[in-house]
């Protein structure tokens, strides 16, 4: 087994509970880690033997462009497409953080982190 992880991915999308948050946007990381065999593209040194990571950030980012209400939502939209595109996946966590979130004080970050 082996973890293909892509990490920092960084978004500019329109998330949020309140108008104006979908309405200004505003800046969001996602972290993947997913869980795959990945002995024989170790061997083989072919990328149609793997688990393609680009494939994958572009999954995410079309999941990120698609307005949600609730980070839950986003991160579970993105578990739900990567299992549909790559049945091969054994475990999947993504962790979606909303940066400066509007709570009324200095917060760095807002995440969440779903696994499946």
């Amino acid at each position: 087994m082996g973890l293909i992880e892509i990490e920092g991915m960084e978004f500019y999308a329109h998330h949020g509970c309140y108008p104006e948050e979908r309405a200004i946007g505003t800046r969001f990381l996602v972290n993947l880690c997913i869980e795959t065999n990945l002995e024989l593209p170790a061997k083989s040194d072919r990328i149609s033997d793997t688990l393609n990571y680009q494939e994958a950030y572009l999954l995410v980012k079309q999941q990120m462009s698609q307005t949600s209400h609730l980070l839950e939502h986003v991160a579970e939209r993105i578990l739900d497409a990567l299992y549909v595109k790559f049945p091969e996946i054994l475990k999947a966590t993504v962790k979606v953080s909303k940066m400066s979130p509007p709570m009324g004080g200095n917060i760095e970050k807002v995440s969440v982190t779903l696994s499946r």
